[in-house]
């Protein structure tokens, strides 16, 4: 693998608080991506807002509105974990696709370039920009975009399982599933959207649990205790 695109929880980044951030878990994230980008792997960021806001679980307010808050919640944890990456001595820089002043720089194919090319993490915050797309959906297009080799889904559990692990302590885990079977199955590894772009586009995901020690290292070199998604 040469690009990479990582996918983080929102929630796995509170960890055991459920909301916000937990420090000592963003510094292992961190420890983890700078070991990968010393050894000059590209490396693009999408996080999640869940930490903060699930615009979806809101009965009491415009779609369009909960999703834009959705939408600011990734810049916030897309800006901390940043700043927590920087403070350990990596460069990186946050992209939205929309303006966020001073704050973030507008998404542009040529600029993500230009920053892989001089050893920069590169953060995708925002979303796609548009409300009914979710941060599934934003990882597969910006994955796409910037050619990533595959997309690392570092979630709360350890993989795809065939039903819920949290409530069928007999679930099954996968370790290789094609995205054709996650989509018949309506295994939920991502949304419909997101599936659909993976398949019609041939990028493979590799998915595993944040909350393992040493994970993101250890999937990129090979050993996977997750699940390979094939396209």
């Amino acid at each position: 693998m040469k690009r990479v695109l990582l996918k983080l929880s929102g929630e796995a980044l509170a960890g055991d608080k459920k909301t916000g951030f937990d420090e000592p878990t963003v510094v292992k994230v961190a420890k983890q991506v700078k070991a990968l980008s010393d050894q000059g792997m590209e490396i693009g960021i999408v996080i999640g807002g869940g930490n903060f806001w699930r615009g979806r679980s809101s009965e009491n307010i415009d779609r369009t509105k909960a999703d834009q808050i959705g939408m600011l919640a990734t810049v916030m944890n897309c800006i901390y974990v940043s700043e927590i990456f920087r403070s350990i001595g990596m460069k990186t820089t946050v992209m939205t696709p929309f303006a966020c002043g001073a704050f973030t720089e507008l998404f542009s194919k040529d600029r993500v370039k230009e920053c892989f090319a001089d050893g920069v993490v590169t953060f995708f915050a925002g979303g796609t920009g548009h409300p009914y797309f979710s941060t599934d959906t934003a990882t597969v297009l910006r994955a796409i975009e910037i050619e990533a080799d595959v997309i690392l889904l570092a979630k709360s559990i350890d993989g795809v399982y065939d039903s819920d692990p949290k409530d069928n302590p007999n679930a099954k885990k996968y370790d290789e599933i094609s995205i054709q079977e996650v989509i018949d199955k309506k295994l939920g590894v991502v949304d419909m959207a997101a599936s659909i772009l993976c398949m019609e586009n041939h990028m493979p995901m590799l998915v595993f649990g944040l909350n393992q020690e040493n994970s993101i290292v250890d999937t990129v070199n090979g050993t996977l205790n997750g699940t390979k998604v094939t396209v």
